[in-house]
């Protein structure tokens, strides 16, 4: 039994005394917050399903463009963000008196070329740096070795 002189039973007594809940327009506040919430959850999820290249069917010519201009602006993004860090550590190791650049490229895994610095890479193309700690590997060309094997 709740005591009388409690928190709980004062707000108890109350209602009681005026015929109306403390509670319930804060419960359906919350609720409405919840439902809200819930829509932007579900459009979010839509829209990165969306960005992975599902639930496109339902899709109008219109969205489905401005769909992709949006990948295509986030891939600038991070293409621009990729050689700003990689500008930034060549200019960080000069600054160190570091007589090699860092060498930085991707490897075809077809058999392809080698590309230094940049290009537009495929998906079967892997970015890598050399380590001044591998000095073996320095100056090596591709195709250069048959003994270096990945396994």
């Amino acid at each position: 039994m709740i005591h009388p002189s409690s928190i709980k039973g004062i707000f108890d007594r109350y209602q009681q005394a005026t015929g109306t809940s403390l509670w319930v327009e804060q419960y359906e506040n919350m609720q409405r917050t919840l439902s809200h919430l819930k829509d932007i959850n579900r459009n979010l999820r839509t829209e990165i399903r969306q960005r992975m290249g599902e639930d496109l069917d339902g899709l109008e010519f219109e969205e489905l463009r401005g769909l992709e201009q949006n990948v295509d602006a986030a891939l600038k993004e991070v293409r621009s963000r990729k050689y700003h860090v990689i500008s930034t550590q060549t200019v960080t190791y000069k600054k160190k008196g570091m007589r090699e650049e860092p060498a930085f490229g991707f490897v075809d895994d077809t058999g392809g070329a080698w590309v230094v610095d940049g290009g537009a890479a495929a998906d079967n193309m892997y970015a890598f740096r050399v380590v001044p700690s591998q000095p073996n590997l320095h100056g090596m060309a591709y195709g250069g070795s048959d003994d270096l094997r990945l396994r």
